[in-house]
């Protein structure tokens, strides 16, 4: 799954410079690291990228669904923090090309 692959990823990234974790991903919610984290990440990628990231969240946070309630808003945070960065990109583009979430 990308959304478990990019919080892996990011927890590698952090790791090599030497800064220490400040949460448990295993039973903490989002925190104000990931919003700015997920967020930056975004505007990175394509559109055909985010729509992959918004549907693997979305798959994720079934999956958590009546098993971890906390993962489970973990993933829908960072669904919607990534949706977000597509709204805000297809606000900007003609009526007619815009993408649909």
């Amino acid at each position: 799954m990308a959304a478990v692959d990019l919080g892996c990823r990011m927890a590698e990234q952090t790791a090599t410079k030497g800064e220490a974790m400040t949460y448990n991903p295993t039973r903490d919610a989002a925190t104000a690291e990931h919003f700015s984290r997920w967020a930056e990440d975004a505007k990175t990628l394509d559109a055909y990228s985010l729509r992959y990231v918004i549907k693997d969240c979305r798959e994720a946070a079934e999956a958590m669904k009546g098993w971890n309630p906390v993962r489970e808003g973990f993933y829908i945070d960072q669904m919607l923090t990534y949706a977000s960065e597509l709204n805000l990109r297809n606000a900007q583009l003609p009526f007619g090309l815009r993408h649909r979430i």
